[in-house]
C-alpha cells in the first residue's frame, strides 16, 4: 500500500523534498553571509552596521520561509488556484526583495553621510548641512521604497499613479501643507538655508533652555543642557523664536557682575575689590581697544549704576573668551568678591521689616 502511494506521488514527493532542502539550504546560506558580513563590515564600521543587517537576515529567512510554503501548496492547487498561487509569489518575492534593497541602500547611504560627517568634524569643518541633508536622503529612500510597496498593492495602484500626476503631486502638497509635519521640514531646511545656529553652537531659546545644539533633524532641533539633559524643539517652534547665539560671530561674551551694597558702606573700596577680583581672574578676556590702552583704562569697567530702596547696585563688564568661560568667571568672581566685602566690612544688605504689634499700638496711643 506505502509501496503504491509512494509510486503516485512519486513526483510530487520529489517535488516537496526539493523544495524544503531548498529552503534549508537558502537559510544556511543566508545566515552564513551573515555572519561573514557582520565579521568584516565591523571592522569597517564598528557599531554601525550590525543592526541593518539583522534585520535583513530576518527578512530573508522568513521570506525563504513563506516562498517554501507558497511552494509546497502548488502540490495541492488547482488549475484556478496555481494561477492565484503564482500571483501570490510573485508578490511576496517583490515585496521582499523590495524591503531587502530599501534597507541596503538606507544603509549605506546612512554609513556614507556618517562617514563625511566625522571627517568634516575631525578637519574641523561645520557638518550642520551634510547631516540634514543625510537625513533627507534615509528618509527619502524609505518613502521611495513605501511608495514602490503600495504600486505592487492593486487597490492602491490607482492612488499612486494619480499621485504621479502634477495634479496629483499639486493636491497631495496643498493637503499636507497645513500639517505640522510640513511646518517642521520647511522649518528645518530654513535653518540650514540661513544658519541661524550649526551643530556645535551654544543657543538660548528662553531661561529655561539654554545649551548645545547636538542635532538639526527633519523634525526637530536637539539641544543639550547644561544638566546633560536633551531639550527636543520642534522646527516651526524654534524657527519662530528669538534666540540668542553664542557662537554666531565673535565668541566674545561681556558678563554683567552686579551686587548689592548698603548705603553705609565705601563704594569706591567695593568697586576696586570688584575690579581687582575680574581682572585677577585667568579667564578675563582684555578687550581693551589700542586707545583704551593708550588712555591706560581698566581691563574691567566697574560703576555705580543703581540706587534701590536699601542698596546701591555696582556693576563690574566682565569680558571672557567665550560663553562658557565667561559662566565660570561669574560663578568664581562671586564668590571671591563675597569674601573680600566680609573681610573689608563691607554690607551686603538683606531686606528689613518693622512689624508694629497692634496691643503696642494701643499702649503707646494711651
Amino acid at each position: 500500500m506505502i509501496t503504491e502511494i509512494l509510486e503516485a506521488y512519486k513526483l510530487q514527493l520529489l517535488y516537496a523534498a526539493l523544495v524544503i532542502i531548498s529552503v534549508v539550504l537558502l537559510r544556511y546560506i543566508t545566515n552564513l553571509l551573515h555572519k561573514w558580513f557582520i565579521k568584516r563590515e565591523e571592522k569597517r564600521f564598528p557599531g554601525e552596521i550590525s543592526r541593518p543587517i539583522y534585520l535583513i537576515k530576518k527578512i530573508l529567512n522568513g521570506l525563504w520561509l513563506v516562498l517554501g510554503v507558497l511552494l509546497l501548496v502548488f502540490i495541492f492547487s488547482g488549475d484556478m488556484d496555481y494561477k492565484s498561487l503564482i500571483s501570490d509569489f510573485k508578490f511576496i518575492f517583490y515585496l521582499g526583495f523590495l524591503l531587502v534593497c530599501t534597507i541596503v541602500c538606507a544603509t549605506s547611504v546612512n554609513l556614507w553621510f556618517k562617514q563625511s560627517i566625522a571627517k568634516k568634524i575631525s578637519s574641523h569643518e561645520d557638518p550642520t548641512s551634510l547631516k540634514f541633508l543625510g537625513y533627507v536622503a534615509v528618509y527619502g529612500i524609505y518613502f521611495l521604497g513605501l511608495f514602490f510597496g503600495l504600486l505592487a498593492i492593486p487597490s492602491f495602484q490607482n492612488v499612486a499613479q494619480t499621485a504621479l500626476g502634477g495634479a496629483g503631486v499639486i493636491a497631495i502638497i496643498a493637503g499636507i501643507a497645513s500639517q505640522e509635519a510640513l511646518s517642521n521640514l520647511v522649518g528645518g531646511v530654513f535653518i540650514i538655508s540661513f544658519k541661524p545656529f550649526k551643530i556645535g553652537d551654544i543657543i538660548k531659546v528662553t531661561d529655561t533652555m539654554v545649551g548645545t545644539v547636538t542635532d538639526i533633524t527633519l523634525r526637530h532641533t536637539v539641544i543639550r543642557n547644561f544638566e546633560n539633559k536633551m531639550i527636543v524643539i520642534p522646527n516651526s517652534i524654534i524657527n519662530k523664536e528669538r534666540l540668542i547665539n553664542y557662537d554666531l560671530g565673535e565668541k566674545k561674551c561681556c558678563e554683567h557682575i552686579e551686587i548689592g551694597i548698603s548705603y553705609d558702606s565705601d563704594v569706591k573700596l567695593a568697586k576696586k575689590i570688584m575690579q581687582e577680583e575680574c581682572e585677577n581672574h585667568p579667564l578675563i578676556f582684555d578687550n581693551r581697544t589700542e586707545l583704551d590702552l593708550a588712555n591706560d583704562l581698566p581691563k574691567v569697567k566697574v560703576a555705580l549704576t543703581t540706587m534701590n530702596d536699601s542698596s546701591v547696585t555696582i556693576r563690574a563688564w566682565a569680558w571672557a573668551a567665550n560663553f562658557t568661560n565667561a559662566f565660570q568667571l561669574r560663578i568664581d568672581v562671586l564668590e571671591s568678591i563675597k569674601a573680600r566685602f566680609d573681610n573689608e566690612g563691607i554690607e551686603i544688605p538683606f531686606p528689613y521689616r518693622t512689624i508694629v504689634m497692634k496691643k503696642e499700638r494701643e499702649e503707646v496711643s494711651k
